[in-house]
């Protein structure tokens, strides 16, 4: 065992992150570890003290260009990380990942690891996906160590010329692996089901399509929409429902107001904003539906895979390297045709997809002990090196 005196810095842009991306993880890792998760201070981060058991330390990060709260946040993680003097610094989005690893750098912590959970310049042009790229290049410099989120990811830091630094996916890929235990489909019921069902307005002999996600633009959230009206209105005889459950985050990348429309008045659409109980909403669910621009190893899918429901996903990073023929579809994005030819299969031909051994695939390959004990063994690795 790895004596506690090592000190690892987990840092987040947002504390949301913290809390949901890395469920349980920080828990583990200190057992082995004096774990400190750092991001900004709210309810989030709260429930990160409490679950975890872990110490936190408010740092307000801001998650567009900010730059007099991005040079105050670089200075307070310098003199964070000359107080406490850790040993690991691992990051896991953009912005900390940037300010987390320059300030490392600068006070000369050994292990600097980022990791890529997807790439925002994928869904960006112009000046602002030149300034995103350069990001990412410091981001690179800075630390010593990067971990694509999956094989997929460290293609794109690849051919885009990133970074020449070598690149490690942990283990099959995904940053935290899916909860088999929580995720399970036997948790619920009939009883339950049909309870909640009665609650959110959908009836026993609908169809269920969902979507878990953050409701903005580059989610596919408008081709989704487009997609399952069409899907209504020439099919008129089916009995359907789409399900939207996840936060609001149209400022930040507006959905046109035509979908907005929409998605405010379609009694079909039930749009059901942040949720808690996630495997509760996809135990109701017939399909997965993932429609976005850009991944990088959606949490959400192995979840609805876990739980064994077959999945309509998007062909790019992470979405691509879970769903296979056996437990989906994989379409082109933001191709609302597309979209609506894979729903009107899934409506017809769902008996198709083996629900047990859907389940059984991710319990193999991404349950989050596997991933948690990978991500301790390539501490302990590092740690040996700088030990040697």
């Amino acid at each position: 065992m790895v004596s506690k005196r090592v000190k690892i810095v987990r840092t987040s842009t947002i504390s949301f992150s913290l809390d949901n991306l890395l469920r349980g993880q920080l828990k583990f890792l200190n057992q082995f570890f004096d774990v400190i998760a750092v991001s900004g201070s709210d309810q989030y981060l709260e429930n990160v003290s409490v679950r975890e058991g872990v110490r936190v330390i408010n740092i307000n990060f801001s998650r567009g260009i900010s730059f007099i709260n991005d040079i105050l946040c670089l200075i307070k993680l310098c003199i964070l990380f000359y107080r406490e003097r850790p040993t690991i610094v691992h990051s896991i989005t953009p912005k900390a990942g940037l300010l987390s690893m320059a300030a490392a750098y600068i006070c000369n912590v050994p292990i600097r690891i980022h990791t890529f959970t997807g790439l925002v310049f994928e869904s960006r042009s112009g000046l602002f996906k030149r300034i995103l790229i350069f990001s990412d290049k410091l981001t690179c410099f800075f630390a010593t160590n990067i971990y694509p989120e999956g094989q997929c990811v460290s293609k794109l830091l690849t051919d885009n010329k990133i970074t020449k630094k070598s690149l490690r996916v942990i283990a099959n890929g995904n940053i935290n692996g899916v909860d088999i235990d929580l995720f399970n489909p036997s948790n619920y019921n009939q009883q339950s089901k049909s309870e909640l069902k009665k609650r959110i307005g959908v009836d026993e002999q609908d169809f269920v399509f969902t979507f878990i996600g953050r409701i903005r633009k580059d989610k596919g959230i408008g081709e989704l929409v487009l997609a399952f009206l069409k899907l209504v209105n020439e099919n008129q005889n089916l009995k359907l429902k789409l399900l939207l459950v996840g936060p609001d985050e149209n400022e930040l990348d507006p959905l046109a107001p035509s979908i907005i429309s929409i998605l405010n008045t379609h009694p079909l659409i039930l749009v059901l904003g942040f949720q808690t109980n996630i495997p509760q909403y996809l135990s109701i669910s017939n399909c997965f539906i993932l429609s976005s621009y850009r991944e990088g190893f959606p949490n959400s899918l192995l979840q609805a895979c876990s739980m064994g429901i077959p999945s309509i996903v998007t062909d790019v990073c992470g979405s691509n390297e879970i769903i296979t023929s056996e437990n989906g579809l994989i379409i082109k994005k933001e191709n609302d045709l597309a979209l609506y030819d894979a729903m009107l299969y899934m409506y017809n031909n769902i008996d198709k997809f083996d629900k047990a051994r859907i389940r059984l695939d991710i319990e193999k390959r991404f349950s989050n002990t596997i991933v948690w004990e990978s991500i301790l063994e390539e501490y302990k690795r590092l740690l040996n090196i700088i030990s040697i």
